[in-house]
């Protein structure tokens, strides 16, 4: 399972000083991201090839809220591969360990020029795999 600091900045708030829910989503994306980085793929990379990854859907549920400074810890396990998607189990977490979020997040490997969903590289499966 693969873990990504991070805390809670004014911006993230609402006028209560508390995480608008939205920016969970990005706290994901961001945790998402770095985890393949760190499986050697960059999405940088994969965009010169008409490559593209976007969430086709998600299931998530609002646990506590996180509050202006707190530290998260923002999960990322692999559920399933598939031959055009990857699913992902997804939670933060406060620092004490309290769970604040959880989402199932689907994400579909897209051609950048039609939208259309197309396989995975075989590196990316096999890499996803073997966690």
């Amino acid at each position: 399972m693969f873990t990504l600091p991070v805390r809670v900045y004014i911006e993230d708030t609402d006028a209560g000083g508390i995480v608008f829910y939205a920016n969970y989503l990005k706290y994901m994306e961001r945790a998402r991201t770095e985890f393949i980085r760190q499986l050697g793929f960059e999405l940088r990379a994969g965009l010169q090839e008409n490559i593209s990854y976007v969430v086709h859907s998600l299931e998530i549920k609002y646990h506590k809220p996180a509050k202006l400074d707190d530290l998260l810890s923002v999960s990322v396990e692999v559920l399933n591969v598939a031959n055009t998607y990857m699913t992902f189990m997804q939670k933060v977490y406060s620092e004490c360990g309290v769970l604040m979020v959880g989402a199932q997040v689907k994400v579909v490997c897209v051609s950048l020029d039609e939208g259309k969903p197309r396989k995975l590289s075989e590196q990316l499966k096999l890499a996803l795999s073997g966690i």
